[in-house]
């Protein structure tokens, strides 16, 4: 290799780096960066106004090890809630950015029902950093799967979007076709435990080669929302039948109740 060959790379990214500011500023002008959940001007891409960061309620620690929902005290470590004591949940351990109301119910409900794709990139960030511990290279991520129906009229799949992000942040491999579908159940909006349980009764099946690639992996179910948890309660029960190694959930958020 040349002398000139040497110094092309170093030349090219000086060179790069100054036109990529300005095609940013010149896309800032043109197109103001907005909030992500009000559409209010901010200051930087992908984030959101001083108002509707102060309603996303963030879920941090304490909280349950299990069922990942928040304790008004910090009562020491590792503590699990009484509702996980009672009713322990067929998954390990779940993880949730924010309480869903407030921010964290707009920027779902833009994702999911307003077309938000967009959306994607930065709650999945926010997502990648609030399940870290769960997340490793040799982690399967399997999201949440739709029926073909609601895929074809939703034109996508809003828990492959935010897994797909989680993957690439955390080097984690993510499969698409694992999880199947294979009923089109009614929405589980309004339903109360027992009745999202059985209208989930027979609604997912393993793909292919679902066993042979989740036998002995651990597992993390991808989802935007958990509400009673019947959904991935179903899903972690097929993927231990498979072998899994372990099963946590990570959702974007958590409807939590205080009482």
């Amino acid at each position: 290799m040349s002398a000139v060959d040497e110094a092309a790379p170093p030349l090219l990214a000086r060179v790069r780096a100054p036109l990529a500011r300005l095609g940013r500023r010149a896309l800032d002008l043109a197109l103001p960066p907005q909030c992500l959940a009000c559409a209010t001007p901010v200051a930087d891409m992908g984030g959101l106004c001083v108002a509707c960061w102060s309603g996303l309620k963030a879920i941090e620690r304490p909280f349950c090890e299990r069922l990942g929902t928040p304790f008004p005290a910090d009562f020491g470590p590792g503590l699990v809630s009484p509702k996980a004591l009672a009713t322990p949940p067929a998954w390990d351990r779940a993880r949730a950015v924010a309480r869903f109301d407030g921010t964290a119910r707009t920027l779902v409900h833009r994702l999911k029902y307003g077309d938000g794709t967009h959306l994607a990139d930065a709650l999945g960030g926010m997502m990648a950093r609030a399940g870290h511990e769960l997340l490793a290279p040799e982690t399967l991520l399997l999201p949440v799967p739709l029926h073909r129906g609601r895929l074809w009229r939703r034109r996508f799949n809003q828990s492959a979007l935010l897994a797909r992000k989680v993957a690439a942040l955390s080097g984690a491999e993510l499969a698409l076709d694992l999880l199947v579908r294979a009923k089109a159940t009614r929405p589980q909006v309004g339903l109360s435990g027992r009745e999202r349980a059985e209208n989930l009764a027979g609604a997912f099946r393993l793909g292919a080669e679902g066993k042979a690639r989740i036998a002995g992996r651990p597992v993390v179910l991808v989802d935007d929302v958990m509400t009673t948890g019947a959904t991935v309660d179903r899903l972690a029960r097929l993927v231990r039948r498979a072998g899994a190694a372990s099963v946590d959930a990570l959702v974007f958020a958590l409807v939590v109740n205080d009482g």
